[in-house]
């Protein structure tokens, strides 16, 4: 079983009478990758902030292995942050960069400044540099590395020092969709061969689906769910989760009875309990467990109103009664055309309604958003061509 190794308790932070954070309360066990995850502004880096020692609660208890560091400076936590922007030194090679903090001089156990000996300092800094696999790239200037391979230094400088715990705040924001996704495997590959908690902040739910063992979604200042990615994603709590993690279709549904739900007064099995008879829900339907059938098959029926090429599928949206929806498919149906659907028990998720309800889920401006990212692609085609003019 793992060890708790951090817990924030009714943590508040708030700046007059803005309350940033709202009374957090969050554990963190060791060898951990957990992952703080929300829109901007939902108070995760401000979270990462606290545990890290740049800010201190207005109210409540920050603590690390069993004892209170709500006043321990930075330097004297065992912890260690990567930031978005590197913060490497240009002057500086690859080795020199890792080295840096190793050459600082730290208080023994009776106050006095120690060194660390060259060899150890050069071992240390060989064996990172082979972690993140940056083998013989020591002796080469940080300005000649790709973007990846500079967040690489920066991690290997982190870790150098040999922090139990590791912050990472956003830090592929500045790497290409490939490079992000080669970086999410290292970082996960890292963090199991160092056996260190990572606490890693990001509003890229992809991100956190693939390398979390513990996602954290936040919204408001407040923790709206904790639980492993498959449960965030599969039983999301409320409608901002199910929302924020992947495409969603919110309906407003009537549990009729346990494993039955309504909707469109038409009755759906699902495998959900719990409810009170006939207690007003949120019915949560994934866009890829929608099944395009013949509309004489269909446990609902519905006029195509848009289809968008995605490379491996469809995006299809569907007008039912008024409300739309998503459904990702690699059946091709054409706009205007009626079509039926099918949707398996496992497919339905109902929730309780929450101050959420009812603001996400339908797609009716989902073509907009389309024709909205063409017309600013051509506004910015034109004002370059004025440019060159």
């Amino acid at each position: 079983m793992s060890k708790e190794l951090i817990r924030l308790r009714d943590c508040v932070m708030s700046y007059g009478d803005e309350v940033v954070l709202d009374h957090i309360n969050l554990y963190i066990n060791d060898k951990e990758f957990l992952t703080l995850l929300g829109p901007s502004g939902c108070g995760k880096t401000t979270t990462l902030r606290i545990i890290g020692g740049f800010l201190s609660p207005t109210a409540g208890d920050v603590l690390f292995d069993g004892g209170r560091i709500n006043d321990v400076p930075p330097h004297q936590r065992a912890v260690n942050t990567v930031f978005q922007r590197y913060a490497l030194f240009p002057h500086l090679n690859v080795f020199e960069n890792v080295a840096f903090g190793l050459r600082i001089p730290k208080a023994d156990g009776g106050g006095r400044k120690v060194r660390l000996p060259e060899r150890e300092i050069h071992q240390r800094v060989m064996e990172m540099l082979e972690t993140v696999n940056l083998k013989g790239f020591d002796k080469r200037p940080v300005s000649a590395l790709s973007g990846g391979q500079q967040q690489r230094v920066a991690i290997a400088r982190a870790l150098v020092n040999r922090p139990r715990v590791l912050l990472l705040d956003e830090p592929l924001g500045a790497l290409d969709m490939r490079l992000r996704k080669d970086m999410q495997i290292e970082l996960k590959r890292i963090q199991q061969e160092m056996e260190i908690t990572f606490i890693y902040v990001t509003h890229d739910q992809e991100e956190a689906l693939a390398m979390s063992d513990t996602v954290v979604v936040m919204d408001g200042g407040r923790i709206q769910q904790i639980g492993t990615p498959e449960d965030i994603y599969n039983e999301p709590k409320n409608a901002f989760v199910a929302d924020f993690i992947g495409e969603s279709n919110i309906i407003d549904g009537v549990m009729v009875q346990d494993q039955l739900v309504q909707m469109y007064g038409r009755q759906f099995p699902c495998l959900d309990g719990g409810f009170a008879p006939n207690e007003a829900v949120d019915v949560v339907i994934r866009p890829e467990d929608i099944d395009i059938v013949p509309k004489e098959a269909g446990q609902l029926r519905g006029t195509v109103t848009s289809v968008t090429f995605k490379g491996v599928h469809y995006d299809t949206i569907v007008d039912f009664y008024g409300f739309k929806w998503l459904i990702q498919t690699t059946d091709y149906c054409p706009v205007d055309s009626r079509i039926g659907i099918k949707i398996d028990p496992d497919g339905i998720h109902v929730m309780k309604k929450s101050q959420y309800s009812g603001l996400f889920g339908d797609y009716s401006s989902y073509s907009e958003e389309y024709e909205e990212m063409d017309d600013a692609s051509l506004a910015l085609d034109e004002e370059e061509s004025g440019d060159e003019e």
